[in-house]
């Protein structure tokens, strides 16, 4: 029975609430404060396996507002630069050759914690590690094919979504 009981939290945590129709978001009043916003890519792997969909509906589901998407063969120029922390690490010249060898969707989620609670969302980078119900706990199959990426702190979705998007192309 504490079994379902931590399931059905875990997935309530994860997905949102499970009554549709019910779901009250802060932006549905007009919010008098700041949305945060966070980057959220899915990865070659993840698009050749076809769950964007399934990605933007956990999104969705969990309450959050896409603010802007797009599908593209990402520039190694912009690979470089989202990956510049990554230069030095022995995995890098995969990585940039990964993530240029097919079309990525990257998305733009705007919502309370947005950041910290995608990250949750999306679970561990190793999949090995990843807990089910996650994204990468579902759906990944190597840390190197792991589906997602999702900005790790409000500084860093900045960064990233300036990276990818032009502001002209994310609603406000």
């Amino acid at each position: 029975m504490s079994y379902l009981f931590g399931r059905a939290a875990l997935r309530a945590l994860l997905c949102g609430p499970r009554f549709p129709g019910l779901l009250v978001r802060p932006s549905s009043g007009g919010p008098s404060w700041p949305q945060e916003r966070a980057l959220v890519k899915v990865k070659p792997d993840g698009v050749q396996r076809r769950l964007v969909g399934t990605v933007i509906q956990r999104f969705e589901m969990r309450g959050f507002r896409l603010v802007g998407m797009k599908m593209l063969q990402a520039p190694e120029s912009i690979l470089a630069e989202h990956y510049h922390h990554l230069k030095k690490k022995p995995f890098y010249p995969a990585l940039i050759s990964y993530m240029s060898s097919g079309p990525v969707v990257v998305m733009v989620w705007e919502g309370d914690n947005v950041v910290r609670i995608s990250r949750v969302m999306v679970g561990h980078t190793d999949s090995i590690k990843a807990a089910p119900g996650t994204i990468r706990g579902d759906f990944s199959v190597h840390i190197s094919r792991n589906v997602i990426h999702a900005s790790d702190s409000v500084e860093a979705a900045q960064r990233e979504i300036q990276l990818w998007f032009q502001s002209s192309e994310l609603l406000n």
